[in-house]
């Protein structure tokens, strides 16, 4: 019996990946002046800076019998047209997303925001996995939808 012809359904993973220009300034509404200057050192420069980041967003799911997919590509790529392209790239994302005006835009917010905004245009938002940032070659953030239930969160 090959592995095709078991009951059991496979469990995998699809990333599809996408890069993105845009620039900001590490400043958060919480810190003062000089606070903000000790903690985010040359990020918190008043004329910000920019990022060509790699997003990368993976579903995870049971293989359809039918289809032999988890979700169709095509579903995925438009929704991250949508809120990666359309809402992010080429973009002041301090002054041009909403959500920034009042949270830091770090890596870590941004794959959060990714994946929350992500959740709201997909047709099944439960395979959703991991939103996978790459600020740099060498520094990347990835949230998975966990939230730590004793600290408050604007999500």
């Amino acid at each position: 019996m090959d592995s095709l012809s078991c009951k059991q359904t496979p469990i995998a993973y699809l990333t599809r990946k996408q890069q993105i220009s845009c620039c900001h300034r590490l400043n958060s509404p919480f810190l003062n002046e000089h606070e903000n200057a000790a903690v985010y050192g040359k990020c918190n420069n008043i004329w910000g800076h920019g990022h060509n980041y790699t997003v990368e967003v993976t579903v995870r799911g049971p293989i359809d019998q039918k289809t032999g997919m988890i979700l169709n590509l095509t579903n995925l790529k438009d929704c991250m047209e949508k809120v990666v392209m359309d809402k992010l790239d080429h973009r002041n994302i301090d002054k041009e997303v909403e959500h920034f005006t009042s949270t830091p835009s770090t890596t870590e917010n941004l794959a959060v925001y990714i994946f929350e905004e992500l959740k709201k245009h997909m047709s099944h938002p439960k395979l959703l996995y991991e939103v996978k940032v790459h600020e740099t070659d060498k520094n990347v953030m990835y949230f998975r939808g966990e939230y730590d239930e004793n600290v408050s969160s604007d999500f």
